[in-house]
């Protein structure tokens, strides 16, 4: 390529338009950008420059560009490579050709009057507005998707004691099995999952849960959150109504605001939901429980208000979706049973998730639906969807069957007791002066209640300076306000970093109140 750049100013070939509506100003600057290292050929590099020009408008629609042979003979380049970059532009339609008049920039909708004729300086594009942007569905959900937090080490709720799981036994069973793959598992597949994970599935839940289910009835799926949202799909229409807890789990509430169901609260109080203190009861379509450790506020429904929960639904017509996400862990007393296995033939979706007792990475869930369900879920999860990760589920079913499933829950729920404790120990002197902390019976976090909003927020804002995340309990509540609190969770947090954050709150806690 020629040298002679000498002459050239690169702050204004980087700036401006104007150099670049002449040919010699052209090539000056396709030989500057072509002197740059890379290691793509020259064909590719020359359209790539032209290409970037034309849609930033620095060429503009209807400016004649230089011969192929007038333009090699400037950049010292063969003729054919500069073909071949203007046949690709061409291709794609930001070149045209006139007979017998040569080649032009085309006259493209994107560019518009992007150089300021004063000062050669691109005019930055104006900003636009994300909602405007999005479908109404689109901003409904918008509005539940907190900002990205920092990895905080403590207290993120919902998160498992992820240095205590058996990363190399896991490993070893899933290496196993991904070598002895059979090929069939590599093509579509619609069989609801593997096999003997849903086997296994139903046997441990059949034992442990009390679930009345077959193998059949299961459906394998990547995640808690893609089942809420096949419910949704296949269950209700957009204006349907869906009752569901106050306060409640943020992910089951996103998922029906973006499918535009009208969302009731329920209370929920010592006994759990209440469904018989709604004061204008509607006609819902879906009823969201998490009976056996309600998601944030930890109480267990009673018995009394599940057999009324069920009664409501079976008079209204409604599918409840009943949420089992994290009833291996309980510390007093053995898990409770299931809501779904309480009656026979219930109109009760189960809904269960490997995220808290396996690993969240993992993205496995499953639904355990009635049998009129079963192949209408099972054939709109195959096509929505897809059905994969069969090597995974298949090591899943032999962690189960193995007994290593059984035994690496007690071990986390030994864990998540013990991680507990330390916690309580580290707020004891705030709580020695009223701070108020749930029972803590089961699961993997507290809640600690609070007598102002404007305590939550200074709380939740001085934590994050500490590298302490702490979830402002009025933000699971749909209307406001909501009650004022903090839900601490433990499990996921190491114990000296429990210690650590455990102390700052009691301290920040108790210096607000008295101070």
């Amino acid at each position: 390529m020629k040298g002679s750049h000498g002459s050239i100013d690169h702050e204004r070939l980087s700036g401006g338009a104007a150099l670049l509506e002449h040919a010699d100003g052209l090539a000056d600057a396709l030989s500057l950008a072509l002197d740059e290292a890379s290691s793509q050929p020259l064909s590719t590099r020359l359209y790539h420059s032209l290409r970037e020009w034309i849609q930033a408008g620095r060429l503009a629609s209807g400016q004649r560009l230089p011969s192929t042979r007038q333009l090699a003979h400037e950049l010292g380049l063969g003729r054919n490579t500069v073909l071949a970059a203007f046949d690709q532009l061409l291709a794609e339609g930001f070149l045209t050709t006139r007979h017998g008049a040569g080649t032009f920039v085309a006259d493209l909708p994107f560019q518009q009057a992007q150089v300021n004729a004063s000062s050669d300086i691109a005019a930055p594009r104006p900003v636009r507005a994300v909602e405007p942007l999005l479908s109404s569905r689109g901003s409904a959900l918008l509005a539940f998707c907190h900002a990205r937090q920092e990895p905080f080490s403590a207290f993120v709720p919902g998160v498992p004691a992820l240095d205590r799981f058996p990363h190399g036994q896991w490993l070893r069973l899933l290496r196993r099995h991904q070598q002895r793959m059979p090929a069939a598992w590599l093509s579509y597949q619609a069989q609801g999952g593997v096999p003997m994970l849903r086997e296994a599935l139903a046997d441990y839940l059949q034992l442990s849960r009390s679930v009345r289910c077959r193998p059949e009835q299961i459906l394998i799926v990547q995640g808690a959150q893609q089942g809420f949202e096949l419910i949704v799909r296949l269950l209700t229409d957009s204006g349907d109504e869906v009752w569901l807890e106050e306060p409640g789990y943020h992910g089951a509430q996103a998922c029906f605001a973006a499918a535009g169901l009208e969302m009731t609260s329920v209370a929920v109080d010592g006994e759990g939901m209440n469904v018989e203190a709604l004061a204008r009861p509607g006609s819902p379509r879906l009823i969201y429980v998490t009976p056996s450790h309600q998601y944030p506020s930890g109480v267990t429904m009673s018995l009394a208000r599940r057999l009324a929960l069920l009664e409501a639904a079976e008079r209204h017509d409604a599918w409840v979706v009943e949420d089992d996400y994290d009833s291996e862990f309980r510390y007093a007393q053995r898990p409770v049973a299931a809501l779904q296995g309480l009656v026979e033939n219930s109109r009760v979706i189960y809904v269960g998730t490997f995220s808290k007792v396996m690993y969240p990475g993992m993205r496995l869930g499953y639904l355990v639906l009635p049998e009129v369900l079963v192949e209408p879920f099972r054939r709109a999860n195959a096509r929505l969807h897809r059905e994969g990760q069969y090597a995974v589920q298949a090591a899943l079913a032999e962690f189960i069957t193995r007994g290593h499933f059984s035994r690496h829950v007690r071990r986390m729920r030994d864990c998540y007791s013990w991680r507990q404790a330390l916690l309580r120990k580290a707020l004891a002197p705030a709580v020695a002066r009223g701070l108020r902390l749930s029972e803590g019976q089961a699961g993997m976090h507290l809640v600690a209640w609070l007598d102002a909003p404007e305590h939550e927020r200074i709380l939740v804002e001085r934590a994050r300076s500490e590298g302490i995340s702490l979830s402002p309990l009025s933000g699971y509540y749909l209307s406001s306000p909501g009650q004022p609190g903090l839900v601490l969770g433990y499990a996921g947090t190491v114990e000296a970093e429990i210690g650590r954050a455990g102390r700052w709150l009691a301290q920040a806690w108790c210096d607000l109140v008295e101070g």
